[in-house]
């Protein structure tokens, strides 16, 4: 009886979803949801010099929530692209979303299909990685992605109403170095992931994953690519005899 209750205890520790996790994810995303902000002016910017009203603007981005698929399929549409080709735009663009829910599911497959669910909506590149270490590192509570996320939203879409009501004082981010924030960012959390030699080989099939498919493809790609690289090479060593 005293094993299936501290099993029972164990199964309800992992599923958990507080406010206090909520909050230790917002506050840790903070530095790089700083730096949401001027992306996102950008986005509006580039939507409002395409013609495209705020209210829709805001609304994409609610929606597609992908600053590369927004930008693709605003200037794709402004050239004449139909409905179709922007939807196939978006999803090219965030296949490695696919990946990233992938490899969440381990933790979020245990909460409730409204937590796990909203978590996801909410899911960027920046606190993906972050999420990723923290549980990595002892974390249990799956508001932490959700708090995460809300903290990157937020600025993502204030930054759109932003820009597309100012677009004409917008400076281009990249002018600044802004775009490499995140690139860094994700270095340095995944290096961090890295705990034992064996851990090395996934990296490497993934860098040279992406290096080969990045001279024939676009930089989403070279992504899936290098996520699938490094997959499919940690689950081969996963099988080997111990």
């Amino acid at each position: 009886m005293e094993v299936r209750e501290r099993e029972a205890a164990a199964g309800h520790q992992r599923v958990r979803l507080t406010l206090r996790g909520t909050w230790r994810g917002a506050v840790e995303i903070v530095p790089i949801a700083l730096f949401v902000l001027p992306f996102g002016i950008a986005f509006g910017a580039a939507a409002a010099a395409k013609a495209v009203p705020p209210g829709i603007a805001v609304l994409m981005s609610a929606t597609v929530y992908s600053g590369s698929a927004q930008t693709a399929t605003v200037s794709g549409m402004a050239a004449g692209a139909g409905i179709g080709a922007s939807v196939v735009t978006i999803l090219m663009l965030n296949a490695r979303y696919l990946l990233y829910g992938a490899a969440l599911r381990p933790w979020l497959g245990q909460a409730s299909t409204l937590q796990a669910y909203s978590s996801l909506y909410l899911l960027g590149d920046g606190n993906w990685v972050l999420s990723m270490k923290a549980h990595a590192s002892g974390e249990s509570d799956t508001a932490f992605v959700f708090g995460s996320g809300v903290a990157m939203f937020i600025p993502w879409l204030g930054g759109t109403l932003l820009g597309s009501l100012v677009n004409e004082w917008v400076a281009d981010p990249k002018m600044l170095g802004l775009d490499f924030l995140l690139v860094a960012f994700c270095t340095a959390m995944g290096v961090g992931l890295i705990k034992a030699r064996r851990d090395w080989l996934p990296l490497g099939a993934a860098v040279v994953a992406a290096v080969v498919v990045d001279r024939f493809a676009s930089s989403s790609w070279t992504i899936v690519a290098a996520g699938l690289a490094g997959a499919l090479t940690a689950f081969a060593r996963a099988k080997e005899p111990a």
